[in-house]
């Protein structure tokens, strides 16, 4: 099930922001710093997932917007992490339910959807579009040492 998250606590800290243009190399510069944010908020068990999820959200702005430029937001949260990623593109996708199993494309969200707790995709409020392609993680369970 998807829905949008309470607001974030500030004085949780943890909070790393980027603008970037991407390339075919990008995610894994860019899910390298995730891991290494996920060890120092102890979180390693958070790795695979969150890791597969913001590669593939990383490929579809290589993909589909056409400047490549996006907004990258990981947030440590009570429960565990969330991260944003922010492009242009106002059109919002969705994951691709049945059609061809030997496609090479078209199911990113579907592994998105597997492998984390909540996402979601919310409209930019801000002028020109855009959008905002999100998802959380949860940790082991309640007392993270936060």
């Amino acid at each position: 099930m998807n829905h949008a998250t309470e607001p974030l606590m500030p004085e949780l800290g943890g909070t790393y922001r980027m603008s970037i243009t991407v390339g075919e190399h990008s995610a894994r510069h860019i899910r390298a710093i995730l891991h290494t944010f996920l060890h120092s908020w102890g979180l390693p068990e958070l790795v695979d997932g969150a890791g597969l999820a913001l590669t593939e959200l990383v490929a579809n702005v290589v993909r589909h917007v056409p400047d490549r430029r996006c907004a990258v937001l990981i947030l440590r949260r009570p429960e565990g992490l969330r991260v944003e990623v922010y492009d242009g593109v106002a059109a919002c996708p969705g994951p691709v339910r049945g059609g061809d199993p030997l496609a090479e494309t078209g199911r990113g969200l579907l592994l998105v959807e597997a492998v984390t707790d909540r996402w979601g995709v919310d409209p930019s409020p801000h002028t020109g579009g855009g959008k905002t392609i999100w998802f959380e993680c949860d940790g082991p369970g309640p007392g993270l040492g936060w």
